[in-house]
């Protein structure tokens, strides 16, 4: 018997069809939509942003870096280089391209050295620049560490090995308190510079020339545009815009004087400044003890910093600009010539020193530096024995009033002007001085002792030199200046720095200057003159006045200053001009504790006008 029958299933194409037509269509739509979203965006990109992702795509790609200039170089007044430029390499991090900054710090220092001041002012400036600022970490690699990075450079993205120019002082010493010198930006400095104008900049002048010519030395930024790969390095120089070097900046003090100040001072500590006296030129300018200024280029340790500021004498102390010293009998001159001009004195006015001098009333005994005193004796022979008494009266007939007045035409109790940072302004008492410092009345004994340079009294050297100056140019007065001329490019000459007269000539009378001038030249060249050693075989005429500060009460003889302990010596000093018919130079020296003028410091001075006057070819002229 047949089974049942299978069933069979007809397809309905005509279904299965229309199926198919839609799921095609939908796919269809949404490949469109697809790619209507894509070409949208596509469109957003290069058409509505088009310029803002261009720009960052050349970003990436090219990349603006500073070119910073070479700085101006420091010579002395004959062309002789006191500040160089000296080719080295720095290793640099740019902050925003080091993932993992103290791990790369880290691993950094088992390549090269680098101790923690380092690390730690790196870190300082990291957070006071921008990042995308390439910063430096050490400066002056050795060839060896220069090499040992270079092996190891793929591993520190964002660092690099940099040339550069360091500053260096092939003088040493000798100027450092002169020339200064440059240190590395730190935060302190970036709040006073131009970011713009020092892009790329590691180093600023931080003292003396260096620091007060900043501007003229630095020069001007410049910048290449470059084109990198994705890993920074760059590939071609697109654009160039080169720095323009800082000025040269020449000094008017010559080298070799400078030598030969600095060996007359050697055995000492104290100063000497020596100044044209017919432009205001600094010809020299000595500091003693000094110190060397390429210490301070790269970072001074705190160990070496310690070891200078612990030093016998303060080396980093600028004694020529900011030390303070009675200036003694160096102001004498200064008092007769006032009492002449205010027709308090005259030529033929005479005192009688016996030793001891006191005010009228009273019991206090002031004294001469001579037991016994020196006799009877006019303006001449006060300035050339340097003799206490006359100048007590002297002082009391001005007034302290009419002394503070005419000692301040002269530069005193007020700073000069020269081109450096820093210079203290001394004292120069009157009343209101010590009413507004004291809150006390002004005495007539203080008076007595402001007639000798003494009490109240402060000077600086740079002070005394230019005064001296002064009065060796006949009352005309200049304003002390360290550059003599400024080059801009070496295509063209050096451009003077024209001399700077301050106010009117002091003098009313010339002929009560030239009696002035007469003492001067008797206290070196006549038989009672208290300088008359140092002038013995000299082939030119030199006139000066000798100065003792008193650092102790003079009660003993003046072989008590033997025995005395150190620090308690008289200060020496010695002001003077040659030759005196056309005087070229005028010196200030200072001894510190060198006990007396005529023994200490006129020989100093000597020995800087035999340098200066006695050479060969006469040093006139400038580059």
């Amino acid at each position: 018997m047949p089974g049942p029958r299978r069933r069979t299933l007809i397809k309905d194409q005509q279904y299965e069809a229309v199926l198919f037509q839609r799921r095609a269509v939908l796919s269809f739509v949404v490949i469109l939509a697809i790619i209507g979203i894509v070409l949208a965006r596509f469109a957003d990109l290069m058409i509505v942003h088009h310029g803002e992702y261009a720009a960052r795509s050349e970003r990436n790609r090219v990349k603006m870096q500073p070119l910073p200039p070479a700085r101006g170089l420091i010579l002395d007044r004959n062309g002789r280089i006191l500040a160089d430029n000296r080719l080295a390499y720095r290793l640099e991090l740019v902050p925003e391209r080091v993932a993992d900054m103290k791990r790369t710090l880290d691993e950094l220092a088992q390549v090269i050295d680098v101790d923690e001041e380092e690390r730690e002012r790196f870190l300082a400036l990291v957070a006071a620049r921008r990042r995308f600022q390439s910063l430096p970490l050490r400066l002056r690699l050795s060839e060896d560490e220069v090499a040992r990075f270079a092996l190891e450079r793929y591993r520190f993205p964002g660092v690099d090995v940099v040339p550069y120019l360091t500053r260096f002082y092939p003088q040493g010493e000798l100027f450092a308190h002169v020339v200064g010198y440059v240190g590395r930006i730190d935060p302190s400095d970036l709040g006073e510079l131009d970011a713009e104008r020092y892009a790329g900049t590691t180093h600023v002048g931080k003292t003396g020339i260096e620091r007060y010519y900043e501007s003229r030395l630095h020069g001007e930024v410049g910048f290449e545009r470059v084109e990198t790969n994705a890993e920074g390095r760059v590939l071609r120089v697109l654009e160039r815009s080169p720095p323009r070097a800082g000025d040269n900046v020449y000094l008017s003090v010559d080298a070799d004087l400078q030598q030969a100040a600095a060996d007359a001072m050697a055995a000492h500590g104290g100063a000497a400044v020596a100044i044209d006296p017919r432009n205001g030129e600094v010809l020299a300018f000595v500091s003693v003890p000094s110190y060397d200024a390429n210490l301070f280029v790269n970072g001074i340790s705190r160990a070496e910093y310690k070891a200078l500021l612990e030093a016998p004498g303060r080396p980093l102390f600028n004694r020529a600009l900011q030390g303070g010293y009675e200036p003694g009998s160096t102001l004498k001159p200064f008092m007769a010539l006032a009492g002449l001009e205010l027709g308090v004195r005259d030529a033929s006015y005479t005192i009688f020193s016996s030793g001891v001098f006191q005010i009228p009333g009273q019991e206090i005994k002031f004294r001469d530096w001579r037991r016994g005193g020196h006799g009877r004796i006019d303006l001449i022979e006060s300035l050339a024995q340097s003799v206490n008494s006359y100048y007590y009266q002297l002082a009391l007939d001005l007034g302290i009033d009419r002394m503070h007045a005419y000692l301040s035409r002269w530069g005193f109790g007020e700073t000069t002007g020269i081109d450096l940072h820093g210079e203290s302004a001394g004292i120069l008492p009157s009343r209101e001085w010590k009413r507004a410092r004291f809150n006390q009345a002004w005495y007539p004994g203080e008076t007595v002792i402001a007639g000798i340079g003494q009490g109240f009294n402060v000077a600086t050297l740079l002070q005394l030199a230019s005064a001296i100056a002064t009065l060796a140019e006949g009352g005309q007065r200049y304003k002390p200046h360290l550059v003599h001329a400024l080059r801009s490019s070496f295509d063209q000459p050096p451009v003077p720095v024209l001399p700077e007269k301050i106010g009117d000539n002091l003098v009313r009378d010339p002929a009560n200057l030239a009696l002035v001038k007469r003492g001067l030249e008797a206290v070196l060249n006549s038989p009672s003159g208290t300088a008359r050693a140092v002038a013995e075989g000299a082939s030119y005429r030199m006139a000066g006045k000798t100065g003792t500060a008193q650092r102790v009460s003079r009660n003993r003889d003046t072989e008590v200053q033997a025995v005395l302990r150190e620090g308690q010596k008289n200060q020496a000093l010695f002001v003077a001009y040659a030759p005196t018919e056309a005087p070229r130079i005028a010196v200030a020296v200072v001894v510190e504790q060198g006990g007396s003028g005529s023994a200490a410091a006129a020989p100093v001075a000597r020995k800087i006008f035999d340098a200066w006057l006695t050479r060969p070819v006469a040093p006139e002229s400038a580059p």
